[in-house]
């Protein structure tokens, strides 16, 4: 995303963003206090791997004059990151000023000091029209490729659940749905490294992306792809363009300064995308997309769809109704669907064991839900991991099906 849309009575919201702040009856001081709250935990917790940006969280947190222009975005975007990132986004615009000696991203090695904010005070004085318009008009979109180190392998366990091999394998159809730039559809062709080998199939200057197992690693599922994906397309409320500069810009604002790493694997993405051009169509009815796709799609090439980390902008009527949308699509028409959310988003009437040593509601479930060969549909667990891919749990194995 995200992240990062409707039919009617926003009983189909593909990311619904309803508009709500301080203006329109909320209370202000409330939605601030709130904020503060977010940005102390992120200073406290989720920052504290870029020591600027946890520096920076917690100045904004004792400030709300600093927060304020968060209250510009709709209440499911009142967080720190979507605030870091307009900053951020405005740093690497090159806007001059001292407070770019900070930020890795653009060539800063200043560790954060005693004159951080007075500079971060300064910088966001003189651009509040621009962070104001940002927060507004962006939304959170890191678009992070780590995550296909598990989205290849469910890919491969939906190919071997439908009887996929290297030596012949099922054309499968890929729909992104929070494409962002689209950058997950080039799973096939990205170079992958675990601690034990570099896996087969990159193709040259593909992003690396770099993964550790936690127990079993399912070697089965990481060697040479039992499908092909003839047909890809994905949808977003805001779809980037990866040969337009402003916009993948924001995605790199997305990224955390410090992480030199993410930055190289995001530039080789787009540079793969720009040489593999898909479409990425603008929406607000992705699921009305999703089946006028479908019935454009060859016979015996089965449609794929893959939401990650996308859910949680759901209001709660509009994630039932996606949800309970996806099984009758499943059920009638074969439609395969790959959930990586928070576990609470997963399609199970039971979750499995939280991963160990990880914080609540921090690490991502990845469910497969199909129609076997049988008719019956079928849901299972496939693997707990990091929210970028960085370590993967894997739960499911290649004989092991759950239904539903």
């Amino acid at each position: 995303m995200q992240q990062h849309h409707e039919e009617s009575s926003s009983t189909d919201t593909m990311l619904r963003r309803d508009g709500r702040d301080g203006r329109d009856g909320h209370d202000p001081a409330e939605a601030l206090r709130r904020i503060a709250h977010r940005f102390g935990r992120f200073a406290a917790l989720d920052g504290q791997d870029d020591a600027l940006y946890a520096a920076l969280a917690g100045i904004i947190a004792a400030d709300p004059a600093l927060m304020a222009p968060l209250l510009e975005a709709p209440p499911t975007q009142h967080l720190a990151v979507l605030l870091l990132a307009a900053l951020h986004d405005r740093i690497l615009a090159g806007e001059p000023h001292p407070l770019a000696a900070y930020y890795a991203s653009v060539g800063g090695h200043r560790a954060p000091d005693a004159e951080l904010p007075a500079l971060l005070k300064d910088f966001m004085r003189r651009e509040d029209a621009a962070l104001r318009a940002l927060t507004r008009s962006r939304t959170t979109q890191t678009n992070e490729t780590g995550r296909c180190a598990v989205l290849r392998p469910a890919l491969q366990t939906l190919a071997t659940r439908l009887g996929g091999t290297a030596q012949a394998p099922v054309p499968l159809a890929l729909f992104d749905f929070g494409c962002s730039a689209g950058l997950n559809l080039g799973v096939d062709r990205y170079a992958y490294q675990d601690a034990v080998e570099l896996l087969p199939g990159a193709t040259p200057d593909a992003p690396l992306i770099r993964t550790q197992w936690r127990g079993e690693r399912p070697a089965a599922l990481l060697g040479v792809p039992a499908w092909r994906a003839p047909h890809r397309m994905g949808v977003d409320l805001q779809p980037v363009a990866p040969e337009d500069p402003v916009a993948t810009r924001w995605l790199r604002a997305c990224l955390w300064p410090g992480d030199a790493a993410r930055r190289e694997r995001l530039d080789r993405a787009l540079a793969d995308a720009r040489r593999h051009p898909v479409p990425l169509l603008r929406t607000e009815d992705g699921l009305g997309e999703l089946e006028r796709w479908m019935g454009r799609l060859p016979e015996g090439v089965t449609p794929v769809i893959a939401n990650v980390w996308v859910l949680a902008y759901f209001d709660r009527e509009p994630l039932r109704a996606y949800v309970e949308r996806l099984g009758r699509l499943v059920r009638e028409r074969g439609l395969a669907w790959i959930s990586g959310e928070l576990g609470r988003f997963a399609p199970l009437d039971t979750l499995p064991p939280d991963p160990e040593g990880e914080p609540p509601d921090s690490a991502t479930l990845w469910t497969l839900q199909w129609r076997d060969r049988d008719g019956a549909l079928r849901t299972e667990p496939l693997a707990w991991s990091h929210a970028h891919g960085r370590w993967i749990s894997w739960l499911a194995s290649p004989a092991r099906s759950s239904a539903r």
